[in-house]
């Protein structure tokens, strides 16, 4: 991972905090972008540790359904500031794809369709 991913990641952020601010996104999905991110980047530097430390390691595949479900941005800098799990080509590549998923998903919310799911789950809790 190198500083693209760490400016890509940010600007997703931005985007995200802006589009909340304009009203086009609700502003439970930046919280939880938010909280995704920075827990999934608390649990790559647990498994870091772990890893150095030959204890228990957090699977693979938690690392990725933290990433789907709005904690990539943490696990991109964790990945670059860590250099954790950064040269494991499969994880990368299925990283990279649940990245796609995940924005799929959020490009979907700003769908008309989308939005009124969106809203209809939100109004109901």
């Amino acid at each position: 991972m190198n500083s693209t991913v760490m400016i890509f990641s940010a600007l997703f952020l931005i985007f995200l905090a802006t589009a909340t601010l304009v009203g086009k996104l609700p502003a439970s999905i930046l919280g939880l972008y938010l909280t995704a991110s920075a827990a999934t980047f608390i649990v790559y530097a647990t498994d870091k540790s772990a890893a150095k430390n030959d204890q228990w390691r957090t699977r693979e595949s938690t690392l990725h359904f933290l990433g789907l479900i709005g904690g990539w941005p943490g696990a991109a800098a964790a990945q670059s500031m860590l250099r954790h799990k950064s040269r494991k080509q499969p994880f990368r590549a299925v990283f990279w794809f649940t990245v796609v998923l995940n924005c799929s998903g959020l490009a979907w919310m700003f769908t008309s369709a989308g939005s009124a799911a969106i809203q209809s789950v939100l109004g109901a809790a």
